[in-house]
């Protein structure tokens, strides 16, 4: 109902326009509900709460559309269309106190029984439902105040294909097993499935039974290998900020790291390229590491990567050495330093170091006087504040 209801609106939107010129907004369509009640019997048993949703979830894909963040809105199939929102606490109810419990859809007169624990549970506000490979899922929003434990030093972090994670302490955490052992399992299962009948509308053919069956089991896979690494991904940054309240990561830009290859130019070595950034979760990691970091009243800090270039940096006297992909080693082209270090190792320490200086300058410190800061880490705290000042 909800699925036939997102239709109708992206419909009414289509037509007023491409016949009358005229443009329909959220309002107006909101305010259409209880007409739309009167007509179509069966919605009045839903909530205007949740169809109101509805209809602002076709009103932000949108809007979205004309800021050029996402294609024009279609229509949904209902086997694809996601689900629906409780956008407060009418017609449901969880009956929990963040452990176990029951949640209970007044819409469907259902009593469902939930697992599980939550790490912080406070007031719920809203509620959504959605499908997912094949089982139901309810997404629960609490308003509550949460807290993660920190300790009081500071890292540096550097993500890669080969490690998954370089610390810079000379720590490295490599890229799970599960992830290649998964992919096996998919590109055997995507063999099997190329070998059954797949639909054609076309020609006006169905896919085969032993197609659907064996494109769910590719799909319940990908969905295992996905939640595999968002755990690892959350286990990984969680025992980062558990030890280090200033954290210092690098800006990038994943959507243009993970483009696709132009024509003959190794398309096969681009495209495994961009899977193993994937599979590390660069996109991700930065992300996590801000939020929960906030919790435990920490920072996390991302150093300018074309300008700082952590990679070519010297960690101990600051200057520059351009090295390629295959150097693996970073030997300091200075005369007076010569300093020896791993390459990955030596970016990690020089987002520390950049993320320190950024910190003294936001708090108008003095440096510290210890083994640890040098010369250079005057000079990086002066570019820290001319990068503070050109973003204010």
């Amino acid at each position: 109902m909800h699925c036939e209801l997102y239709n109708a609106a992206i419909a009414n939107r289509r037509t007023q326009y491409k016949h009358f010129g005229y443009s329909v907004d959220y309002l107006e369509q909101q305010n259409c509900l209880p007409e739309f009640k009167k007509v179509w019997i069966e919605y009045a048993e839903l909530g205007s709460h949740t169809l109101q949703a509805t209809l602002k979830r076709v009103d932000f894909a949108y809007k979205r559309f004309f800021q050029g963040l996402g294609k024009y809105p279609k229509f949904k199939a209902k086997r694809r269309y996601s689900g629906w929102t409780y956008p407060n606490k009418q017609r449901w109810k969880a009956l929990s106190n963040g452990k176990n419990g029951y949640l209970e859809l007044r819409d469907l007169d259902l009593k469902i029984q939930m697992r599980g624990q939550a790490r912080t549970w406070g007031t719920p506000t809203t509620c959504t439902i959605f499908f997912r490979n094949g089982k139901w899922y309810a997404s629960i929003t609490v308003q509550c105040n949460p807290t993660r434990q920190t300790g009081t030093g500071s890292i540096g972090i550097d993500l890669g294909c080969k490690d998954a994670v370089t610390l810079s302490t000379g720590e490295k955490i490599a890229k799970p097993d599960f992830i290649k052992e998964g992919h096996k399992k998919v590109k055997a299962a995507s063999k099997r499935l190329r070998r059954k009948r797949p639909p054609n509308r076309n020609k006006k053919v169905k896919g085969s039974r032993r197609w659907k069956k064996e494109r769910k089991r590719i799909s319940k896979l990908q969905s295992k290998i996905a939640r595999q690494r968002e755990d690892w991904l959350h286990k990984v940054t969680s025992d980062i900020v558990s030890g280090n309240s200033l954290i210092g990561g690098e800006q990038l830009n994943v959507k243009g790291m993970t483009r696709k290859a132009k024509k003959g130019k190794r398309k096969k070595q681009k495209a495994g390229l961009n899977r193993s950034i994937l599979d590390v979760g660069f996109g991700v990691v930065g992300d996590l590491l801000t939020y929960k970091s906030a919790e435990a009243g920490g920072f996390y800090v991302e150093s300018p990567t074309r300008t700082l270039k952590p990679t070519q940096r010297c960690a101990k006297c600051w200057e520059l050495t351009s090295k390629t992909l295959a150097d693996r080693v970073h030997i300091c082209s200075n005369p007076d330093c010569k300093h020896v270090e791993d390459r990955d190792i030596n970016a990690a320490q020089v987002n520390e170091i950049w993320a320190r200086g950024l910190e003294r300058t936001s708090l108008d410190a003095e440096p510290p006087s210890s083994t640890n800061c040098s010369k250079h880490e005057a000079a990086i705290g002066e570019e820290a504040s001319e990068t503070a000042t050109s973003t204010k």
